[in-house]
């Protein structure tokens, strides 16, 4: 998932992509994560691209998403827990939620979360 036009984050595109995977993989595993409202937009993007693909359940869905998570386990939970959730699902699959400024630099924080 190289062709990726959305917001550059203050990042080189490197460092964007990692970013966005290791955001991505955390999400998945732990099904909510706490960051700034703009990542957040941009994770799920990613995210539900990832989901959407796994949904196809064949050998090129696994190879799409090995592509971009790293993490075995998380690859795992993705195909045995989160594709079966989201079946009969045709998007949606996350939720931001706003939180409000972070105190040190006035940020605007939210949470991320899979929607259940």
């Amino acid at each position: 998932m190289q062709t990726f036009a959305g917001r550059k984050l203050g990042r080189p595109t490197g460092h964007r992509f990692a970013l966005l995977r290791n955001m991505s993989a955390q999400l998945l595993h732990h099904e909510k994560i706490v960051t700034t409202i703009p990542k957040a937009r941009e994770v799920a993007r990613f995210t539900e691209k990832l989901i959407t693909a796994a949904k196809a359940e064949n050998l090129t869905a696994h190879r799409r998403v090995a592509e971009d998570l790293h993490d075995k386990a998380v690859q795992e939970k993705l195909f045995e827990v989160l594709v079966p959730r989201y079946k009969a699902r045709k998007g949606g699959y996350t939720q931001i939620i706003r939180k409000g400024p972070r105190l040190s630099d006035g940020s605007e924080m939210g949470i991320l979360r899979l929607v259940v």
